[in-house]
């Protein structure tokens, strides 16, 4: 598509979340049916609209994984990155904490 696909199109890879649900990784980041936040930096579905109305294109989502028990406090995080960016850990820190990851080109 070209160098400009980028203002119009991103891919999120989502590591861990098997089809469309559960797996090991995180797997809830405001898509449809998972709305569990309203603000673009952990909805996919807030970031899109905040892209079409505000021209505020999303760098990176964050994405939470629960437990079955508790609904309400993720066990892990993780960033969402566009591609061709992955999520890399920093090398120090709780691994199960976005904040412990920054988005890099693949090599």
């Amino acid at each position: 598509m070209g160098p400009r696909a980028d203002s119009f199109l991103r891919l999120y890879m989502v590591p861990g979340m098997q089809h469309c649900d559960n797996g090991p990784g995180p797997d809830s980041f405001g898509q449809v049916g998972k709305l569990t936040f309203d603000d673009p930096q952990h909805s996919a579905n807030a970031a899109l609209e905040q892209w079409v109305e505000k021209g505020t294109a999303p760098s990176t989502i964050i994405a939470s994984k629960y437990s079955a028990e508790d609904k309400h406090h993720a066990t892990m995080t993780r960033p969402l990155c566009a591609y061709p960016q992955a999520a890399k850990y920093k090398g120090g820190g709780d691994i199960n904490d976005a904040a412990t990851f920054v988005c890099e080109a693949r090599k």
